[in-house]
């Protein structure tokens, strides 16, 4: 009689975003462009995920024009 093979389901694991510290997303090629917006932008001491940095940029770029 053949045995059948217990399959055992896999729970997805949920990891937290990544997040970095202003003085780390200053050294980022990513932002190289930007480097100067960021560095006013982002607060000492807080950490950031990239959808947060674009976030900030894209906020900062759409406002008004004085």
């Amino acid at each position: 009689m053949a045995t059948r093979k217990k399959t055992t389901t896999q729970e997805p694991t949920i990891t937290a975003p990544v997040v970095f510290p202003k003085e780390r997303v200053l050294t980022f090629k990513r932002y190289a462009e930007r480097r100067d917006l960021l560095s006013v932008l982002l607060e000492d001491g807080k950490e950031y995920t990239f959808d947060q940095i674009d976030g900030l940029i894209n906020d900062f770029m759409k406002g008004k024009v004085n």
